[in-house]
């Protein structure tokens, strides 16, 4: 089979498609047949070294995957032939075929494309998690993404309304991001440039009840003031690279809190949380409450380029490597 390997810590650039043995099941697995595999920025970090797990090299690019079932564990629900998105953990995703521990494999709606199935998992389970399990988003509030033209960020776009939020303002930092922004149903866009008082004169000064930050970065004090009273600022990830402090005093002044949000932590520790989240979001996709996500799409040939797109921060939307 193909697949995107890395054989050095050198970043996205070092990506190479090589020609590897199909993988075995092993037991309690499932084997996919892939068709397109999701590419987030834990794959960027994990090129350099840098993400806190480190698969040993050489390994293969990508954790998310959507295919189609070539053989299910004895007993499983799952049968071969059935479309599924899968979680392949740590890495071995961008391949024409992988395996998935069958807890951490979906069967598709069917108005979901595999090539939008790719691009659902990480994003959208992260964003579930975020607003509902840490955030604790409730009916009518309003909630603020930063990176809002990115995988998460036009996620939390797609998402925030459907599970309860009543308004949701996109930050971006150009004009053309604002379109994706628009595009993906955000309720208000302002630029990055000066966001905190567009953003006051947009909520008349109260606030905003839930900030989700993927960036970090020198916008996080602001994000602090940005908060209503009660309010929550979701940490998710540093794209922009620097890791930002808080004074703590700010917290008291206003009530407000700054949350740590790790999906990936969360599941590890809470074994059927992955069942529990698609439990909610399958329905919710499948009726259209949800948009499917509308993912860029790169050939395998092209891998190390869908992963630097996370990198330089020129993508929009969802990245996914299309496999067939």
């Amino acid at each position: 089979m193909r697949a995107a390997q890395v054989g050095k810590l050198d970043g996205p650039s070092a990506i190479e498609i090589v020609d590897l043995p199909e993988p075995v099941a092993y037991p309690g697995g499932v084997l996919i047949d892939v068709h397109a595999a999701g590419i987030a920025f834990p794959d960027v970090l994990m090129t350099r070294g840098l993400y806190q797990m480190k698969p040993g090299l050489p390994f293969v690019v990508g954790g998310e995957v959507a295919g189609v079932v070539r053989e299910a564990p004895e007993g499983s629900s799952l049968r071969p032939g059935d479309r599924v998105a899968a979680l392949t953990m740590l890495g071995n995703g961008v391949a024409e075929v992988a395996v998935s521990p069958e807890h951490a494999v979906f069967a598709l709606p069917d108005n979901i494309s595999l090539e939008a199935g790719a691009g659902v998992l990480f994003n959208d389970l992260t964003v579930h998690f975020c607003l509902t399990q840490r955030g604790r988003l409730a009916e009518g509030e309003t909630v603020l993404v930063h990176g809002a033209a990115g995988g998460v960020g036009t996620s939390t776009l797609r998402m925030a309304k459907a599970l309860g939020a009543g308004r949701v303002i996109a930050v971006v930092s150009t004009e053309s991001k604002a379109q994706v922004a628009k595009a993906n149903g955000a309720t208000d866009v302002v630029l990055a440039e000066g966001w905190l008082a567009a953003v006051k004169e947009l909520t008349e000064g109260r606030g905003v009840d839930i900030v989700l930050d993927p960036v970090g970065g020198d916008r996080f004090t602001d994000s602090v003031r940005s908060l209503a009273g009660g309010g929550r600022l979701l940490v998710v990830g540093f794209t922009a690279g620097e890791i930002p402090t808080v004074k703590v005093n700010r917290l008291l002044l206003k009530n407000v809190e700054v949350v740590g949000a790790a999906w990936g932590e969360w599941v590890m520790s809470h074994p059927t949380y992955l069942a529990e989240q698609w439990a909610e979001i399958a329905p919710l996709l499948a009726s259209g409450a949800i948009a499917a996500p509308d993912p860029v799409l790169y050939p395998l040939d092209k891998t190390a380029e869908a992963v630097a797109a996370l990198d330089n921060r020129t993508a929009t939307g969802k990245v996914v490597v299309r496999l067939r």
